[in-house]
């Protein structure tokens, strides 16, 4: 099943420059997904991350990765989507980084659903560049009503 940006749109509330979700590749409902995140040199923070080589923080590929969670936690959740839904990051375990993320890249991002208790879900993220491994987590995300 491939989601397209249109899909996420709708899914996620994140927007430019905060939305790190390009298209889902695969699918598995209740299992895992592939999600790819194109990164450019026009991205925001390649500005001050660093002029003299550009790199992606550490913080946006784990946000990203949390952001492709947040699409298959709904999905497995069966949980019925309006502007009041919301997917929170309540945890990050385990972060580790391999390689830097740069201008031209495509971060591949494999999420894997561990655990789904009561509007809790835990899952180990991999972000990949190609073949090679840029960061791993696992992260845990709660699925909320906004007031």
């Amino acid at each position: 099943m491939n989601i397209d940006i249109h899909q996420i749109l709708k899914t996620l509330p994140h927007r430019y420059p905060m939305l790190l979700v390009d298209r889902v590749i695969e699918f598995e409902l209740g299992k895992r997904l592939l999600a790819l995140k194109n990164v450019t040199i026009n991205e925001p923070f390649f500005v001050g991350h660093f002029p003299q080589r550009p790199v992606m923080p550490g913080v946006l590929i784990l946000e990203a990765m949390a952001q492709a969670a947040a699409l298959l936690s709904l999905a497995s959740a069966g949980v019925e989507i309006d502007e009041k839904t919301l997917v929170y990051f309540a945890a990050i375990d385990n972060a580790r980084f391999k390689r830097p993320v740069e201008p031209g890249d495509q971060l591949m991002m494999e999420i894997t659903l561990l655990r789904l208790r009561q509007g809790i879900q835990r899952f180990h993220g991999a972000a990949r560049v190609g073949q090679e491994l840029a960061a791993e987590a696992e992260m845990m995300c709660a699925i909320r009503r906004a007031p």
